[in-house]
Order: structure tokens, then sequence, then C-alpha cells
């Protein structure tokens, strides 16, 4: 796992992607360049598996604007998601993380999950 200094650095010359990435449990969804670069460097495919497995909840379902913010507090963290506007959707409470960072924030748009700086 990359030190989050260094994971922060990387992540931030995506932009864009190449390809869109499907995962096997969830095929319906997409993924882009930068979040497998974070799924492998962070080792959190679990954080994919969480937001994909998630869709089959009507209210995140009919959001088609998705902001996903994981927030760390010791080595627990809270996740929430917002509709792009502000609005709160949904929150999450994890009782365990290994999650480098303290706080990172992904989109889901229209089924393709994405960094910020991919759009």
């Amino acid at each position: 796992m990359q030190q989050a200094t260094q994971l922060l650095k990387n992540l931030a010359q995506f932009s864009g992607t190449q390809t869109y990435y499907k995962h096997p449990l969830f095929s319906k969804f997409r993924y882009t360049d930068g979040v497998r670069y974070l799924a492998i460097n962070a080792e959190c495919y679990w954080l994919l598996e969480f937001i994909f497995g998630h869709q089959s909840n009507a209210k995140i379902r009919k959001t088609p604007f998705q902001v996903w913010k994981l927030v760390k507090n010791g080595d627990k963290a809270t996740i929430t998601i917002e509709d792009g506007n502000d609005n709160l959707v949904k929150t999450f409470k994890l009782n365990y993380t290994s999650f480098p960072l303290e706080e990172y924030t992904l989109w889901m748009i229209d089924g393709v999950l994405l960094l910020l700086n991919e759009y």
C-alpha cells in the first residue's frame, strides 16, 4: 500500500481515462483508470464493491450524479452519498477501515465511477 502523500500525488495525475473497467460481480457498472489505480495502490477494491453493491438501494439508484465521500476517524470511517448539489442521499458508518487516506471523494455518474479530476 502506498503512503498517503505519494498516493494523492499519483492520483492527481489522472485526467480522463483510456480504459473503462468492469467489476466481475457488478458488470453493469464501469470504473476508470484512476479508480483502478486507487483500488490497487490503496488496496481498496472493497470500496468499489461497496459503491457498486449499494446501487441496488432505490434512493441511491435514482441519483444519476453521486458524490461518494469517505472520511476516516481513526480506524473507523463514514461514507456519505450526495447528489452533487450538497443534498445528502445516504450515510454509512464503517466500524473498521485500512483506507490510507483521511478523506477522499469519488463520483459515480450514470454508472461510471471516476476520480474528480477525471471528469
